[in-house]
């Protein structure tokens, strides 16, 4: 029978980095799907925007929102794998964040109009909780508890500047923005200095992965019902077919090209050099353009029936620099935080940036969904050689 956890406030001990069979819990699973809901309310502005014409301000304000969910996100993934005890107050505390991505979510909208007001509350109540963790950290982890306390002061400080943040002039808001982004990026670095904490590299690695998936569900999720509500009103036309062929071929080439390589021993590797930065911090990009690829993709539907079913004379161009942009950040993010660490050869940085080029110059074209995931189909197909057996073997020296 299992034991029942004590409800006691108490200390939080670090966690072994080397244990073995170390797996996500069901209550991060859970916590990854309501942050998703933030995602996909993200996307789904994103999406309205691209569609009314207004790209350019959409993407701005997609990256701040998604910046602010993917943050807590990084935090309370990073926190469990060095502190998680699955205690009842851990999971509490963990509830507390989940109720702050929801008030988060439920700002979206709000802050596509101006109004920042739901965001700022829930990114602080979400921060709120991670702190309370990080002050029980320190007083049960002695020889972390210098980096714990940093972390608890740190975050604090920034969270006060974000309340400062909504009374300021929207003149300013952007680069204000920018800023806070800065400080908050600095606080792990600056807070780990003394004595990095004890994360568990399998166990990153494995977080990542499930939420780069869910994210690609969301995609999946938005481009179906857009589908759908095109279908419901009118015949399946040429442009759907081209959506779905493309999309199937995008979503199913970026999955396998992330999963292709595993990311764990490199990220052990990295262990206190600094680059695991690079790879945490990377995949802002990462998760980011995945959700895009859906906005665009559901941009695309609502193009093709506005062109073929309405007849009425639509700019292609957002929702194709949309998708064509989307693809090109994830694929040029592959390769810094999956590719690049295990493989800094030229001919992988020619393959990778051959296909970002080609999938920018697609841009113009009638139909770009169907050419974007051929390029992916074809960077999938080569990479997969590349490193092969066969592949390393041909790219290999003559032996003397």
């Amino acid at each position: 029978m299992a034991s029942i956890p004590s409800l006691r406030l108490s200390a939080l001990s670090a966690r072994d980095p080397g244990e073995q069979h170390r797996a996500a819990t069901p209550l991060e699973l859970l916590t990854d799907l309501c942050f998703v809901v933030a995602v996909a309310q993200a996307a789904t502005q994103l999406h309205h925007a691209t569609t009314e014409g207004d790209l350019s301000q959409g993407l701005l304000r997609y990256a701040m929102v998604f910046f602010a969910i993917w943050w807590t996100w990084l935090n309370f993934a990073w926190f469990a794998s060095a502190y998680d005890d699955d205690g009842v107050a851990y999971r509490l505390l963990t509830i507390l964040q989940i109720l702050g991505s929801l008030v988060l979510a439920a700002g979206i909208p709000r802050m596509y109009d101006g109004d920042f007001v739901l965001i700022v509350v829930g990114y602080v109540i979400m921060r709120i909780g991670l702190v309370i963790q990080w002050l029980r950290a320190a007083a049960g982890d002695p020889e972390h508890r210098r980096t714990c306390l940093r972390y608890a002061v740190g975050i604090t400080v920034v969270q006060l500047l974000w309340v400062v943040y909504l009374v300021t002039p929207r003149e300013v808001a952007v680069p204000e923005f920018a800023l806070l982004v800065v400080c908050e990026l600095a606080v792990p670095v600056w807070a780990e200095r003394p004595n990095q904490t004890r994360w568990h590299a399998h166990h990153i690695a494995e977080r990542y992965g499930l939420f780069f998936i869910i994210v690609l569900g969301e995609t999946i999720l938005s481009v179906t019902l857009a589908i759908q509500q095109s279908v419901d009103e009118h015949d399946v036309q040429r442009g759907l077919v081209y959506v779905v062929v493309g999309g199937i071929l995008i979503v199913f080439s970026v999955w396998w090209l992330y999963f292709a390589r595993d990311s764990a021993d490199s990220l052990e590797r990295a262990r206190g050099t600094g680059a695991e930065y690079v790879w945490g911090f990377g995949h802002y990009a990462v998760f980011a353009s995945a959700a895009a690829i859906g906005a665009a993709l559901a941009a695309r539907v609502d193009y093709w029936e506005r062109e073929l079913v309405h007849g009425h004379v639509v700019e292609s161009r957002p929702s194709a620099t949309l998708l064509c942009v989307a693809v090109a950040v994830l694929l040029a993010a592959f390769w810094v935080v999956k590719v690049r660490p295990e493989d800094r050869s030229v001919a992988a940085a020619v393959r990778w940036g051959v296909a970002v080029v080609a999938v920018l110059l697609l841009v113009p074209t009638s139909a770009p969904e169907i050419g974007v995931g051929l390029v992916c189909v074809v960077l999938l197909v080569t990479d997969l050689y590349a490193t092969s057996p066969r592949g390393r073997l041909r790219a290999a020296p003559e032996p003397e």
